[in-house]
């Protein structure tokens, strides 16, 4: 019988588990069933075939930082749209930010987009919740309330917004620990950046745009460590920018601090001088920054003073782009490129290997969300079967529009980026194939 894509067996043949020496790779039942020599998998009767010749096969992704919209802002993306980009992307998991309208700050708001997440059948969905009601900094958010809630949250932010009264961010470190949950920081000083629009600097002062200081991220880095050392909880650092941001995360660890931080693909690799040109595609929160930062973040990746690399997948419509610098929002999409970025950036530059892809793309992200019972799994025999399948040797040119999130607004657009992903894999059901998203619920395969 011809497998279908919630329930067939798959051979993958001649691929390369995290880049290493070819095997071919039986899916059925959820999981990996077998990682044979080439030529030698005992291949169920029925099963589809993907032809993989020198393609890398990873675990399926996983993104701690993406931006879904949904509810309040469904004209920009919603859970299902966002979702069907992640997994175009390769992500099989992705933690939803709580910026939503109303606020993810109760159990039955994290419920609903848990809920949506598993409407849509792309991707796991995983609420995060936020840290104070309402994003306002005041009081604390149902934290216990989210975390018991069907969705599970273990994550909490204020993305967007800094917690940036030490003692709310003290008590939401306190608070977390109960549940071993961890509390992400959008690490930005509010008295340091009122007005801001982009990386206080030379290019800022040159062309008249108000700047956005490296200290103001990194004081409440500093801060921070220091309050989850005293507490003895968990702190995650959201999308780190600075090379002194890296060095005091550096300093943090070897002082046994328990903090996590990330990196964004386009921090990766753009710098503020695209800024000089006034195009708002290039305007994000934090801003982009030099490329002294640029080889700092790079570096701090390569070294594991990072931990993660998250995408900020932040859609937008085209009027909230579309316009003039100051009047547009910030943020940039990132789902669909992410993976092509760290390939050029990290890869094709010796820095890591695809099993270092695989450590800050999947399996730290999985751990640091406590995901890791099913995602970021190791390819091996019984895993669930949450895989993506790359062509490095692929190419592609970004196009914004054919994109298949709700939103063009990609600062890569006209950009040729290396890799392409393949297939992706969801419990062993096919996602993407032959680099198309496949309707999950269908019963269609290539």
């Amino acid at each position: 019988m011809t497998p279908t894509a919630t329930t067939g067996a798959w051979v993958l043949r001649s691929v390369r588990p995290l880049g290493g020496e070819p095997a071919d790779v039986v899916l059925a039942d959820g999981v990996v069933r077998q990682v044979a020599a080439p030529g030698t998998a005992s291949v169920p009767d029925g099963a589809a075939v993907v032809e993989g010749e020198g393609h890398v096969l990873l675990p399926g992704l996983v993104d701690l930082h993406t931006h879904l919209r949904e509810p309040g802002r469904e004209d920009a993306e919603t859970v299902l749209s966002g979702t069907r980009a992640a997994a175009a992307g390769g992500f099989t998991a992705v933690h939803a930010m709580a910026n939503t309208s109303p606020v993810a700050d109760t159990a039955g708001v994290v419920e609903q987009v848990w809920r949506l997440g598993q409407e849509a059948g792309w991707v796991d969905v995983h609420p995060v919740g936020a840290v104070t009601v309402g994003l306002d900094g005041e009081r604390l958010a149902e934290l216990g309330a989210m975390a018991d809630s069907k969705a599970r949250v273990r994550v909490f932010s204020d993305d967007g917004r800094c917690v940036h009264d030490p003692i709310l961010m003290r008590r939401a470190l306190e608070y977390v620990k109960a549940f071993d949950g961890v509390v992400a920081q959008h690490a930005q000083e509010p008295r340091l950046t009122e007005g801001a629009q982009m990386n206080e600097g030379v290019v800022s002062a040159e062309i008249g745009l108000a700047g956005w200081p490296a200290v103001a991220e990194e004081a409440i880095i500093a801060r921070d460590v220091l309050l989850a050392e005293h507490v003895g909880s968990r702190l995650h650092v959201c999308h780190l920018s600075t090379a002194g941001s890296v060095e005091i995360v550096r300093w943090a660890k070897a002082r046994g601090i328990d903090v996590t931080a990330e990196v964004t693909p386009h921090h990766l690799v753009l710098t503020d001088e695209l800024a000089r040109g006034y195009d708002p595609v290039f305007k994000v929160n934090p801003p982009l920054r030099t490329a002294k930062d640029v080889e700092a973040v790079r570096e701090g990746l390569a070294d594991g003073t990072i931990d993660i690399v998250a995408t900020d997948h932040a859609p937008h419509t085209r009027e909230d782009k579309d316009c003039e610098w100051g009047a547009a929002a910030f943020g940039m999409t990132g789902l669909e490129t992410a993976l092509s970025v760290v390939q050029q950036t990290m890869v094709d530059t010796g820095r890591m290997t695809w099993a270092d892809v695989a450590r800050v793309m999947s399996t730290n992200p999985a751990r640091i969300g406590r995901i890791d019972g099913a995602h970021g799994r190791p390819v091996e025999e019984g895993e669930p079967a949450n895989l993506v399948l790359v062509d490095p040797t692929a190419s592609r040119t970004v196009d914004g529009a054919a994109q298949v999130t709700a939103s063009s607004n990609t600062p890569f657009q006209g950009t040729q980026l290396p890799g392409r992903v393949v297939a992706t894999f969801l419990r062993g059901r096919a996602t993407v194939l032959d680099g198309v998203p496949v309707d999950p619920t269908s019963e269609v395969v290539a």
